[in-house]
């Protein structure tokens, strides 16, 4: 089978869990027939192969990007423009999302890109709480929750066809959380950690980019 026929199966099979936190609901575009030919056109048009990606890991997407087109850090304005997948999902653009296409522009475009790279989350929904983003470790009792699905979802992303050798994980405080989970499952043998895109573009946008270098270095380690 080829990645594409891997992921395809994984994320348009995918249910959530019953969360009982006050405020805390779990958004799963992968419902939504919409998004699930989305999902199979993106991953049919640039994973159609068994070659092996680096894997480059997030937190839990945003509602107005991943959460909402089923695609990691892409929110529907950039699958339109940069993936060429045309959708209905709105206008909206994705701070994260803007970030990290302005990331694959610069490595060489779409094609190029995700030929070597998978975009990915530790936790495969978007999280809100009281209708704003959340993220899955605000909450420690959530955390600790949702760790066994955490580790499910890469055992089972790894699967498509991951490099083991090393991984990047996006945020400080998303990476302590999962070099316990690797340490123990032994996922990657090696982490590079990167400042998180929102984060980037919150904070830091002015050095905009360094960090478009600095992750296109890791990139080709």
């Amino acid at each position: 089978m080829f990645f594409s026929n891997r992921a395809n199966k994984y994320f348009c099979n995918l249910n959530t869990s019953d969360i009982i936190n006050p405020g805390v609901e779990l958004l799963n575009p992968y419902k939504s027939d919409k998004v699930k030919e989305i999902v199979k056109k993106f991953y049919t048009k640039f994973y159609n192969d068994d070659r092996k990606r680096l894997f480059i890991i997030g937190i839990n997407p945003g509602r107005f990007g991943g959460g909402l087109t089923g695609i990691s850090f892409t929110d529907p304005v950039a699958l339109r423009e940069n993936c060429k997948i045309e959708n209905d999902l709105g206008t909206r653009k994705e701070l994260s999302s803007k970030f990290i296409y302005a990331v694959v522009e610069r490595f060489g475009g779409v094609g190029k890109f995700f030929s070597n790279v998978f975009l990915t989350a530790l936790y495969p929904f978007a999280i809100t709480k009281n209708g704003k983003n959340y993220n899955y470790y605000d909450d420690k009792a959530l955390a600790e929750k949702l760790k066994p699905e955490i580790v499910q979802t890469i055992q089972s992303q790894i699967d498509f066809g991951a490099h083991r050798d090393l991984a990047i994980l996006l945020g400080k405080k998303n990476a302590e959380y999962f070099s316990n989970i690797n340490e123990e499952h032994n996922f990657f043998r090696r982490i590079v950690v990167l400042e998180h895109p929102r984060y980037i573009m919150q904070y830091r946008l002015k050095k905009i980019d360094e960090y478009i270098k600095k992750y296109i270095d890791a990139i080709n380690l």
